[in-house]
């Protein structure tokens, strides 16, 4: 064998290649942890972000209570089943005088001092008690009702010392708790922490959700199958192409301005309804559907289509019988970013009055309401510490509808989800 091809065979694994080899096997093996480092890193912040909010909001679910023992064959209140069971049998409680039996039996029972700072609203909910069960006017009942909001800083250790000192003796007397307060889920806005709801606020989101995802998902569909599978390709669908892209990086208080300019203008009654948000917030999850809509439909095998026209399938019927369905997969994944970003928007929703005080849950989407995220926000400006703990309790009602929407979004995508 000559020295030439002696020279070919010779290994090429010199020392230079394997100082070379043991560089790049370094650096993969750096990035692997980098990128492992970085979601551990992750995992952490989300946990203390969730911890924190969990312990601050434990809290919010909970009020200060008095123990309120009434006897109401003294109070002389009407037991007229059939009365209680119309739409004004509260109105007819008050008229009656409940209110002023409430604060009789709390002064005889706390005392003037303790009885003075019974919520003044709490004759409510023993309104609401008789109603639901009329059998409580003919004996006596023991109710706990809420604590005023300065004897509830005191139970805090909080606010004056006569306070503390008052909410040190009735707790003393297992007449003051703080308690789980259901209410808070079925309530709406209040002027006291103590009588504050978030079901006004989460019922508005609701439905704002709902016009948002009618409006947004059939047009962004339709707009991204017409793009991708009928439009010819010319300047003018560059050109709306590079608008819809740009429509996504907008930001949010843009289409803010344009429902206040446009939608308050043609429906001028309906300011901080439902019907107003969902349409302003449509318009900002729109560009965020198409696009993903058409990256879907774009992903879709051309053999699908060559195979459906093959065997006598018309053009629309391609589109909505074989592509469409192979692409709404990706097409749910859009959605969920959308609504997701949707749901947490403030800015837009405040331009078009949706931050106004709303005692009552909306009726309809045309009622006047509001949604989680200004609730959230209106809940942090105010000054009173009650309101502290009543935003963190609202956040982790706003984490929980979000991962139920987008749970039920999964579950669809994954549900419709082809192989090929």
């Amino acid at each position: 064998m000559s020295e030439t091809a002696a020279a070919k065979r010779a290994p090429t694994r010199t020392e230079a290649f394997e100082k070379r080899l043991k560089q790049r096997y370094a650096a993969e093996k750096r990035f692997r942890y980098v990128g492992l480092g970085a979601i551990i890193f992750s995992i952490i912040v989300l946990l203390f972000l969730l911890g924190n909010m969990t312990i601050n909001g434990i809290g919010g679910f909970q009020r200060a209570e008095l123990e309120v023992q009434i006897d109401f064959t003294e109070a002389g209140l009407a037991s007229d089943p059939a009365a209680l069971a119309l739409p004004n049998a509260a109105q007819s409680l008050e008229l009656q005088g409940l209110p002023q039996v409430v604060e009789f039996f709390a002064e005889r029972e706390l005392g003037e001092e303790g009885g003075s700072q019974l919520d003044p609203q709490a004759w409510r909910e023993v309104a609401e008690a008789v109603i639901e069960d009329p059998a409580l006017l003919r004996g006596q009942a023991t109710f706990w009702l809420p604590a005023s909001a300065g004897l509830a800083s005191g139970l805090a250790d909080e606010g004056s010392q006569e306070m503390q000192a008052l909410a040190d003796r009735l707790e003393a007397q297992g007449r003051l708790e703080t308690r789980l307060d259901p209410g808070f889920l079925v309530r709406s806005d209040a002027t006291n922490p103590q009588q504050v709801g978030i079901w006004g606020a989460l019922k508005g989101s609701i439905l704002t959700m709902i016009v948002t995802l009618l409006l947004a998902f059939p047009i962004g569909v339709l707009a991204a199958l017409y793009l991708e599978e009928y439009a010819p390709k010319n300047r003018w669908t560059d050109l709306i192409e590079v608008s819809i892209n740009n429509l996504a990086a907008v930001p949010s208080i843009i289409f803010g301005l344009l429902g206040l300019a446009v939608f308050l203008w043609i429906f001028p009654n309906m300011r901080s309804a439902p019907l107003i948000g969902g349409m302003t917030l449509a318009l900002m999850t729109m560009p965020v559907i198409v696009i993903s809509g058409r990256n879907a439909i774009k992903a879709v095998p051309p053999s699908i289509r060559d195979g459906a026209l093959a065997i006598g399938a018309s053009p629309v019927q391609v589109a909505f019988h074989h592509v469409l369905p192979l692409a709404l997969p990706g097409i749910l994944t859009g959605t969920i970013i959308g609504m997701a970003r949707a749901l947490g928007e403030t800015a837009p929703l405040l331009l078009i009055g949706m931050r106004a005080f709303v005692a009552t849950p909306p009726d309809g989407f045309t009622s006047p309401a509001t949604v989680l995220p200004v609730q959230i926000f209106l809940w942090s400006d105010e000054i009173d510490r009650g309101f502290v703990e009543r935003t963190s309790a609202a956040i982790i009602v706003l984490l929980v509808f979000l991962l139920l929407m987008n749970g039920l979004a999964i579950y669809l995508r994954n549900k419709f989800e082809k192989t090929w």
